[in-house]
Order: C-alpha cells, then sequence, then structure tokens
C-alpha cells in the first residue's frame, strides 16, 4: 500500500509540477493528486484542433482547419461538491478558420473525465459549426 502512494506520488510530480511551471496546468485540483488543465492550455487547444479536423473530415466536409486561437478565457468554473461530482472550467474565445473566417467557440473541460477516467475531457462548439445542433441552440450547453 505504501509502494502504491509513493509511486501515485512521483507521478504526480514528474506529470504535474512541469506543467505547473510552464502554466499550461491551472492550480484547480480537483480530485486527490489531479490538476485540471486551463483554458488555454496547449493540450486542451490541441485537442479541441484535432477532434475539429477528424468532424471535417467526416461528418461537415467543408474542407475546414483551426489556424489559430484568440482571447480564450474561462466564463466560469463550478467546483465538485456533494451534489455536482465533475468539476467542470466553462472557457469561451476565437478561432481562426482556414477559410479566413474568425469564429466563436465554447467548450468545457471536464475533470477526471477522459477515457476510462483518467485525464480530462474536452467538449467543444464553434459558432455555426453544428448544424445538427449537438450542443444546442447558439452552443448553449457548453456555454
Amino acid at each position: 500500500m505504501l509502494r502504491i502512494i509513493a509511486l501515485r506520488f512521483v507521478l504526480a510530480v514528474s506529470v504535474f509540477v512541469p506543467g505547473i511551471l510552464a502554466g499550461t496546468v491551472a492550480p484547480a485540483q480537483a480530485f486527490g493528486l489531479h490538476w485540471f488543465k486551463a483554458c488555454d492550455s496547449p493540450a486542451v487547444l490541441r485537442t479541441i484542433r484535432h477532434r475539429f479536423s477528424i468532424a471535417d473530415r467526416n461528418v461537415l466536409h467543408l474542407d475546414l482547419a483551426i489556424e489559430d486561437y484568440f482571447n480564450i478565457h474561462q466564463n466560469r468554473y463550478t467546483p465538485s461538491t456533494d451534489t455536482e461530482l465533475i468539476a467542470r472550467r466553462y472557457c469561451h474565445g476565437q478561432v481562426a478558420m482556414s477559410d479566413g473566417r474568425t469564429r466563436y467557440i465554447w467548450f468545457l473541460i471536464e475533470s477526471g473525465q477522459g477515457y476510462a477516467g483518467i485525464g480530462d475531457n474536452v467538449e467543444f462548439c464553434i459558432s455555426g459549426l453544428d448544424p445538427w445542433h449537438i450542443y444546442g441552440a447558439n452552443c448553449r450547453s457548453v456555454r
């Protein structure tokens, strides 16, 4: 048991401390040793860019790509509580698209909701590029 605790501590220090020092992980501890990523974290923005390219290639067929991000900031943060078990960070900004247009983007980062409960999950919506209103009218569910 002590060996497992020590291993978790070493893993947490080796993974999260460099991110905190580099500014890519915000100090909003959600569960145990898990540190919540910031809205402008390169890992979050890379995930959004990658998932959008998959969505465009397989669903939208618009031959679009995210070129750059602007004015990324946090709208609100809902911590985990006894009744709300998942901490969420709601973010907003703008994206420059490959067609030359700038669009609004809304996204949320859910703590501990990654694959098999490891890491964070990111859900995003870009204005005008949600034709079936998966995230509600005007991306309402991720605002």
